[in-house]
């Protein structure tokens, strides 16, 4: 049954045991208690992640320092003896499923924000702004630095008491640690800069230190940035040398990943990365230590993840947001279920969660975060009918949801597949990621057998009260939004959403209006087939609502192309011809036209209300899901679709007609 026979054989760091080489590397969650303490929620998260099969957890950014060291509001935190009973209740809980746990030691430095500490300036090893950021820090005293070593040291013992099996020290990813290991980011003069084993001084210190303080044998990994992708940065060829000498201060492992804020993409990938696209890193890594090697590759698949570990890619496998997107993933690839997994898509909704202040959330996992919340779902459909309008992802979602309940699910959808909106999603390039997800849900509905699939077919009123079901839930999504302007009934004008599901053509050259994350693909699909396209915004800048990272990514391609697009913002357009599109400027308040053959039309979508209306009318007991109640992205349409079938719960339902169903 396993056919991962490399992933699933133990492994050690120092003295320790795994059982497996499947590694759930840090990754913030922000579900502490604002004190710092292990919450009931954020333990629930961390059991559903070792019950679901991994060999070893490493927290998310763990706090040790109170003052100037926070990155998420409400963090795990090693900074008072306090926090040691729940860090009791979260080792214990994960030792349950023989699952190993280490505390990742943290401080952001300047890559933080003035709002998170207080108002106070950051600080880091130099008064050098991070242009991600775009704060100036305050360079810390070679006193303060002493200061901080021990704080570092103070949190593994702390994490030690708290029945933790060892520790990870955050030195990548442009927190404060690599800023001291690297010349862009420390420009010191006295001991901790300068030379190499100066900007490593630091590093050596706090290793030294907790070794000293809970014992040569207490596992120690250290993750670095192998390279940091800007000029000046660290670079593989640095990063080696950098790996051999943590060996030598008595790392047990090197957990090597890339990236700092100002490339944040080459961090957390968007989904346009394939994976193992860093593979070289670790790679080069490994050769050059004695020590094993974990390393995140942007993995969402068990059999690639077999494939890194046979070419010794790397010793452990990193699973970090594929485990938020399923924490069973671990326990699905060993027992032949692989098929079965649900795929992270790389939207990164879960750090944009984080930089708004939220705990982490998963577009393709609803409970993610909520697991205590949703920690029972009720088997009490007893066989009772339940219609569901609509097979995109909402409408898939509560239709497999209502079926684990026990409910009988007569799915309809008037295309000839299931998938609704991921079937247009998946069209412009690197979707390969969300045609995953969308072919998982496929799986998920097909296979449960109370689940009756009508394609092709239209519901209706009269056809869906012949099948006198309990509850409507109608997920038929949306229409796309066409302003009330002239020349909108125009030959050349399209909408982005029919070209892209092919059932309109775009010829010569092309404008496409709005720059949302829709209209961006759009622009970049046409200019991979041939089309000079032009993307007029009426806002001060493209991609209103993006996350910045997908945004940064999406346009690194855009300008990459040829021919690269023209950018047009603070333009509202105001009509259309068969020449093109008339623009008002919203600041010099100057009209001109832009010509084209084609105008796309990517302004986003409204609920369309004749498709809903007639079942609400009908029947007591509908629910509307994602697009149908209000528009927005895959990950509320997924949330939607959950959440209303967990909830839901009639006996009966009242048509307006007096019948009733028993």
């Amino acid at each position: 049954m396993n056919q991962f026979k490399k992933m699933f054989t133990s492994g050690r760091i120092g003295k320790l045991t795994l059982k497996n080489r499947v590694v759930m590397p840090a990754i913030g969650v922000s579900l502490a208690k604002l004190n710092g303490e292990a919450s009931d929620d954020m333990i629930r998260y961390y059991e559903e992640r070792a019950r679901g099969g991994v060999g070893l957890i490493i927290t998310e950014i763990t706090r040790v320092d109170d003052d100037t060291g926070v990155g998420t509001y409400k963090q795990l935190a090693v900074t008072d003896p306090k926090v040691i009973p729940q860090l009791q209740r979260l080792s214990d809980t994960v030792h349950k499923y023989d699952c190993k746990i280490f505390v990742q030691l943290h401080h952001p430095g300047r890559e933080t924000s003035e709002d998170l500490i207080g108002g106070q300036k950051m600080i880091a090893p130099s008064a050098i702004a991070d242009k991600f950021v775009g704060q100036t820090p305050r360079a810390m005293t070679t006193e303060e630095v002493g200061d901080m070593v021990k704080k570092f040291i103070k949190g593994a013992v702390i994490a030690k008491a708290g029945g933790i099996d060892g520790v990870e020290i955050h030195a990548a990813h442009g927190y404060l640690i690599n800023q001291f290991l690297s010349p862009y980011s420390n420009h010191r003069t006295d001991r901790y800069g300068g030379s190499f084993h100066n900007r490593l001084r630091i590093l050596q210190e706090i290793i030294a230190g907790i070794k000293y303080m809970n014992g040569q044998d207490y596992p120690v990994s250290v993750r670095i940035s192998a390279d940091e992708f800007v000029d000046g940065g660290l670079k593989i060829e640095d990063s080696v040398k950098i790996a051999r000498t943590i060996e030598s201060y008595g790392a047990d492992a090197i957990n090597v990943s890339s990236g700092i804020y100002e490339s944040a993409p080459t961090i957390i990938e968007p989904g346009s990365y394939p994976q193992g696209w860093k593979r070289n890193l670790s790679t080069q890594i490994k050769k050059n230590v004695s020590v094993p090697v974990i390393a995140v590759d942007n993995i969402k698949t068990p059999e690639f993840a077999e494939e890194l570990l046979e070419s010794d890619a790397s010793d452990f496998i990193g699973i970090a947001r594929a485990s938020l997107a399923d924490p069973a993933w671990s326990y699905k690839a060993r027992t032949g279920q692989s098929d079965q997994i649900t795929t992270c898509i790389g939207c990164l909704l879960c750090f944009q969660a984080l930089s708004e202040g939220k705990h982490a959330i998963c577009a393709v996992n609803p409970r993610m975060g909520r697991e205590r919340e949703f920690s029972s779902l009720a088997k009490d459909g007893n066989g009772q009918n339940v219609v569901v309008i609509g097979g995109g992802p909402g409408g898939m979602e509560a239709s497999k949801t209502l079926a684990d309940r026990g409910y009988k699910v007569t799915l309809f959808d008037n295309q000839d597949q299931l998938g609704g909106t991921l079937n247009i999603a998946i069209v412009p390039p690197f979707k390969d990621k969300i045609e995953l997800f969308r072919d998982h849900l496929i799986n998920q509905v097909e296979k449960r057998e109370n689940i009756d699939v009508h394609l092709n077919e239209k519901a209706t009123v009269e056809a869906v009260q012949k099948l006198d079901p309990v509850g409507v839930f109608i997920a038929a999504g949306a229409k796309p939004i066409i302003p009330m302007l002239p020349g909108m009934d125009g030959n050349t004008v399209v909408t982005a959403e029919d070209y892209l599901a092919g059932k309109a053509d775009v010829k010569g050259k092309a404008v496409v209006v709005g720059s949302g994350m829709t209209g961006l693909e759009t622009a970049e699909k046409l200019i991979g087939e041939g089309h000079e396209v032009t993307i007029v915004e009426k806002l001060k800048s493209v991609g209103p609502g993006m996350n910045p990272t997908l945004l940064m990514d999406e346009m690194n391609r855009l300008k990459k192309m040829d021919p690269a697009p023209t950018i047009m913002t603070n333009e509202q357009m105001i009509g259309a011809s068969d020449q093109g599109i008339k623009i008002l400027n919203s600041i010099d308040h100057s009209m001109k036209s832009v010509p084209a053959d084609t105008v796309v039309l990517s302004l986003g979508v409204k609920p369309d209300a004749t498709g809903t209306e007639p079942f609400v009318e009908a029947f007591d007991q509908t629910k509307l899901i994602g697009d149908a109640s209000s528009s927005g992205q895959i990950a509320d349409a997924m949330k939607d679709g959950y959440t209303k079938a967990y909830i839901f719960g009639p006996v009966s339902v009242k048509t307006r007609e007096g019948e009733v169903t028993e």
